[in-house]
């Protein structure tokens, strides 16, 4: 049947927004072309009523973020993932989008882009059976782009590692190899790693693609994917944007567990306002990432300024080497001839900050229990818990034993 509409686009267009204007003549309604990420790439002349949506997107030369996520919640982008036939979207109040008609454009199974039609009324079976056809006529002209992008981004890739890895030994240096990349890498610089426990596949690679695109909170200067984990560069040019560099990363976790189904952890090097030491930002990420797997029983930040004595607790250990704590080898000793927890609870009483009811709650136990197992452990080893020096260094040393526990059982 769609063998009647090909002669709508049969011959090449000069560029894609000719083609998208084509695409409105046949179909009598404006038109939006997108890439994968939602990223405007042409835009049909406006005719009729204009909803406030197609004029934000166009503005921001992206669809904006608030609406992607709406339009997630309506089962709107899920399925149009999951068909290649045009899709009707109802009007969504809240964000003040019109109903639209949308449709994937593919190379075979993979999803190249989107054309959004802002229907107005009802959207025959032959506009639909055009559609289709445009969404063939737009797939070379997409393709193009995703070449010319894609190439960008991997040149753009191995000036980014010379960062990581700490190449260059002057700044003259980086700005001189940045002449070719043209990265703005004014203000202040930080790396932030996310982990996501598995290789990350040509697959999963295009799905965090599409969410780092599409999470419009934070741009990334640059981004890498290696092994397990995606590595990118942001900037910020203020102390109080790195509470957004918290959410943003909260965002992404929660995210790709809601739409991917995958649950990466984060962490976040310091900001650096010297882009040769963005090799000690992201050192500081991936220990982020380390003290997360050594303690996993410890809700951590993600970022490394906020990781107080986790910061220094590898160098602690080796100090700490040898050195006994006769608090801790009483516990331990009472724990194993009474099958009790007595250095559990120790421990998380501390790592509450003295905390009652946190610690219980998460041990599971009443308040009144856990006062009166910290008040046999006082009558067992004179522990004092207001003897800040004394909680100082049993702290440390039960998180030593925490991360010998996690080193030698891994």
């Amino acid at each position: 049947m769609s063998n009647e509409y090909t002669h709508y686009f049969a011959h090449e267009y000069d560029s894609i927004e000719m083609l998208a204007d084509k695409i409105s003549e046949a179909l009598s309604c404006p038109i939006t072309i997108e890439d994968a990420h939602h990223q405007i790439i042409a835009y049909s002349r406006h005719e009729g009523e204009i909803d406030p949506v197609r004029i934000a997107t166009i503005m921001r030369r992206k669809v904006p973020e608030h609406v992607i996520n709406s339009l997630w919640k309506s089962g709107a982008i899920p399925t149009l993932f999951e068909t290649e036939e045009p899709v009707v979207i109802p009007a969504i109040g809240q964000v003040l989008l019109g109903e639209r008609v949308a449709i994937s454009v593919r190379k075979q199974d993979k999803v190249i882009g989107f054309i959004w039609a802002q229907s107005g009324a009802h959207f025959s079976e032959e506009q639909k059976q055009i559609l289709k056809e445009a969404a063939k006529a737009v797939k070379n002209q997409l393709l193009q782009h995703e070449k010319r992008k894609r190439a960008a981004e991997e040149s753009h890739q191995e000036f980014f590692w010379k960062l990581l890895t700490g190449h260059f030994t002057t700044k003259s240096e980086v700005d001189q190899s940045n002449k070719t990349y043209g990265i703005n890498l004014s203000g202040s610089l930080l790396v932030v790693v996310f982990d996501f426990g598995k290789s990350i596949n040509h697959v999963l690679e295009r799905q965090i693609d599409y969410l780092v695109e599409t999470l419009q909170q934070i741009s990334p200067l640059a981004k890498t994917v290696d092994g397990e984990q995606l590595v990118m560069l942001i900037r910020s040019q203020k102390d109080d944007e790195l509470d957004a560099v918290s959410r943003y990363m909260e965002d992404f976790c929660k995210k790709s567990a809601e739409r991917l189904s995958v649950h990466p952890s984060g962490g976040a090097g310091t900001p650096v306002e010297n882009p040769l030491f963005v090799q000690n930002s992201y050192q500081e990420a991936l220990q982020v990432l380390r003290m997360k797997q050594l303690f996993p029983t410890v809700r951590l930040p993600d970022r490394f300024d906020k990781l107080g004595i986790f910061q220094s607790i590898e160098q602690l250990r080796t100090i700490r080497q040898g050195k006994r704590n006769p608090v801790i080898e009483a516990l331990q000793g009472y724990d194993q001839s009474h099958n009790a927890n007595m250095t559990e609870t120790l421990y998380t009483f501390l790592a509450q900050d003295g905390n009652m009811n946190e610690a219980a709650r998460i041990m599971h136990v009443h308040p009144n229990t856990l006062a009166y197992r910290l008040k046999r452990i006082s009558e067992m080893t004179g522990f004092n818990s207001k003897d800040m020096n004394e909680k100082t260094i049993l702290y440390i040393d039960l998180l030593i034993r925490q991360m010998d526990h996690s080193l030698y059982s891994s």
